[in-house]
């Protein structure tokens, strides 16, 4: 955690010192030039400066300890930390694409030198590189602060290349674009920090986790032996480097509850070695496969519930021939328009087939794959 911590800010002080230089020299040959579109451009790596000073700050609140009001640790602010970022480019957006309209109103004509055409593209050299390094850092450190500071920088390139196509455009025909460029860049600059605020808004309020993931955690469960199947895996992020979760396993019904402790301890310690993730439960669900008859009502009723519209799967199956008892859970797909209609049907084709016995049917939501 504190290696990842410097590394961030390292990564977000190199980001500061470029763009402070990149701002300087663009506002200056902006100023000089009269060109509106290279202005924006320099208050657009200012409010980059910003970004990496948020990042760094964020960062370092992350990294607080857990504590009695806190107990799982502080990780999400670095999530609200790239949420002030989305929404300093917005702000930083619609201001220039305010400004850009004054001038479309009341046009300047710039001045180009050949000094200021090498200024914009050594910005344009320099944000390709800065993106790119910090986007790949980002990933690699799971930051969602410095992934989107990295993207915002090769937008600038992107940006900036624009601008210097502009300013050739007017070198050559005499035609001032520069303040439809500047309102063309402010609303790419909105688009992203919509897009931006919109992917860190879905992480605070809590996503699916990646199918990838929860398929390897299912895997190493699986590896146990007496352990039939692993379910209801439920993952919650509480930052970039702490998830945790809770899980179902199918185990034999004769498994005493030492055994069942036993197992869910090497269960919880190796899906922590290997996918560093803390399972805080693991439930269980009794599996009775041994007895023929049970095995032939377990076949029957599947094929019927999974015959259902929106039902992705049944498991915890149970069923005891003597007390007349049949338990079990199904996955309903959010895409059902009504869950309890559907767990309403599969209630009543269950207990269509085996009117004789008591039938506990279960609906869990689709929370993993």
């Amino acid at each position: 955690m504190a290696s990842r911590e410097k590394d961030i800010i390292r990564v977000s002080i190199i980001g500061i010192i470029a763009n402070v230089i990149l701002a300087g020299f663009k506002f200056t040959v902006g100023l000089l030039s009269s060109s509106v579109a290279i202005m924006i451009d320099s208050l657009n790596n200012a409010s980059d400066v910003l970004s990496s000073v948020i990042t760094i700050a964020g960062t370092k609140l992350a990294s607080k300890p857990a504590d009695k009001f806190h107990p799982y640790g502080h990780g999400r602010v670095e999530y609200l930390s790239a949420a002030v970022i989305s929404a300093i480019i917005l702000y930083a957006g619609i201001t220039a694409l305010i400004e850009s309209a004054r001038k479309i109103l009341n046009p300047l004509v710039p001045e180009y030198s050949p000094a200021t055409l090498i200024v914009v593209a050594s910005g344009i050299a320099v944000k390709i590189l800065l993106g790119r390094y910090v986007s790949s850092q980002g990933r690699r450190l799971s930051s969602d602060a410095l992934t989107d500071s990295g993207k915002d920088a090769l937008m600038d390139a992107a940006i900036s290349s624009a601008t210097l196509l502009g300013a050739f455009v007017f070198i050559l025909s005499g035609v001032n674009l520069e303040a439809w460029l500047g309102a063309f860049i402010s609303t790419v600059i909105i688009k992203a920090g919509i897009d931006m605020f919109r992917e860190t808004t879905s992480k605070i309020l809590g996503e699916r986790a990646e199918s990838e993931l929860t398929r390897a955690i299912k895997e190493t469960i699986c590896e146990t032996e007496g352990v039939f199947g692993a379910y209801d895996l439920i993952l919650t992020n509480y930052g970039p480097d702490m998830l945790m979760g809770s899980v179902h396993i199918e185990v034999p019904d004769e498994w005493t509850a030492d055994k069942i402790d036993t197992v869910s301890r090497e269960i919880m310690h190796r899906v922590a070695q290997r996918h560093h993730i803390i399972l805080a439960a693991v439930g269980v669900y009794s599996h009775n496969s041994t007895d023929n008859e049970v095995m032939e009502i377990r076949s029957e009723i599947t094929r019927a519930v999974m015959s259902q519209d929106y039902v992705l799967q049944i498991h915890g199956f149970y069923c005891d021939t003597q007390e007349k008892v049949i338990r079990f859970d199904i996955v309903i797909d959010f895409a059902a328009k009504d869950k309890e209609e559907v767990y309403r049907n599969v209630q009543a084709r269950a207990r269509e087939l085996y009117p004789d016995y008591s039938i506990t049917v279960q609906a869990d939501s689709d929370y993993s794959d």
